[in-house]
């Protein structure tokens, strides 16, 4: 079954991060939430998520994608870590999954993933780079990078993502669980 990670900074959009965690792991699929330090992460709402691990330790083993929830200062949090940079171009060097929501984009953009690629985000959030190709989509996907809106879209980007990992099938079966 695929891996993937979800790093969780202080700041982090909680629906994006949660809806991710949880809609990939109805579908089957090992997820592992890492925070940026061993804390507890406050979201950007004032919800506390306790990460499986620490970033650290869940550098230590490969992943098939990484997934970045949003929000405001979680993004800027995961853009000042050198460590998420470098993980993301190493995932793209191996030419695997990367995906980001809301404000998270921005970290694709800083790692200069996003240069002449398609890809959504949250409105404005990626005015500053003018080589990305911005798109009003719910989800956008540009080969192998998966890019949302925000919030509203998490359910979508969410069922893209298994869709990728595990296939129609699964997530089909996920979606009508899901009573949507």
């Amino acid at each position: 079954m695929p891996t993937v990670l979800v790093p969780l900074a202080q700041g982090c959009e909680e629906i994006e991060a949660i809806t991710v965690i949880d809609i990939l792991r109805r579908a089957g699929i090992t997820v592992v939430s890492a925070g940026l330090d061993a804390q507890p992460v406050r979201a950007s709402r004032g919800t506390v998520l306790i990460p499986d691990t620490t970033l650290a330790t869940a550098l230590e083993q490969p992943y098939d994608m990484v997934v970045l929830p949003g929000g405001q200062p979680g993004s800027n949090n995961l853009i000042a870590d050198a460590r998420i940079l470098t993980l993301l171009g190493d995932m793209a060097r191996q030419g695997k999954y990367i995906a980001a929501i809301c404000a998270a984009p921005s970290v694709l953009a800083t790692a200069g993933l996003l240069d002449g690629k398609h890809a959504a985000s949250f409105p404005g959030t990626l005015d500053a780079f003018p080589k990305v190709l911005q798109e009003a989509e719910a989800v956008v996907e540009d080969d192998k990078i998966i890019t949302s809106r925000g919030p509203g879209t998490a359910m979508d980007f969410a069922l893209i993502l298994v869709e990728r990992l595990a296939g129609t099938v699964k997530r089909q079966e996920v979606e009508a669980g899901l009573v949507r």
